[in-house]
């Protein structure tokens, strides 16, 4: 009778001590998802003024596009929180989408080689940066379904284990995208 307690103390143990492990882990690759997301933004940070100054060569007069972009580097620079990075990062993007609005504008730009390089560095990064946002929200659901599962919500809720949340995109960002020929 004794040794059947035993095992059974010794399986509610274990099964604790793995749940617990497994938050561990999990929070700890949120944590890193999070920080590639970060690795990926910031490359696209120190990339965009290079192609800022290519595309003011040719449009010295579009002062509101560039204004944009600089105001959202600087929202982007500012930010602390997943919400915060979320909403700066989707500022940028539409900023970026008004300054290659304007390079189609100039053909002479469009064919500049330095354009045509940083646009390409630019849309690996994007690539990039959709890779890891993917990576982080996934590793994100598996994190919040523990926390909401039982019986692992009941070791969440003893050791304060709380949702993360998602990055996401903003409504203007999941329209159409408009080709004009």
């Amino acid at each position: 009778m004794w040794i059947i307690i035993g095992l059974l103390l010794f399986l509610i143990a274990l099964i604790f001590a793995v749940t617990y492990n497994r938050f561990i882990v999990l929070e700890n690759r949120i944590d890193n998802a999070e920080s590639q997301v970060d690795v990926q933004l910031k490359k696209r940070h120190d990339l965009v003024p290079n192609l800022v100054k290519t595309v003011k060569g040719y449009a010295k007069h579009e002062k509101s596009v560039f204004s944009e972009v600089t105001k959202a580097r600087t929202a982007w620079s500012k930010a602390k929180s997943v919400k915060q990075k979320t909403k700066a990062a989707n500022m940028l993007s539409g900023a970026l989408k008004s300054l290659f609005a304007v390079a189609e504008a100039y053909p002479d730009l469009k064919a500049n080689e330095n354009f045509l390089m940083l646009q390409e560095e630019l849309s690996g990064i994007e690539n990039k940066i959709a890779y890891a946002r993917q990576f982080y929200n996934d590793t994100v659901l598996t994190f919040n379904n523990k926390v909401e599962q039982f019986p692992s919500n009941i070791i969440a809720e003893m050791f304060n284990f709380k949702e993360h949340p998602f990055f996401e995109i903003e409504e203007s960002e999941k329209k159409p995208v408009e080709v004009n020929f």
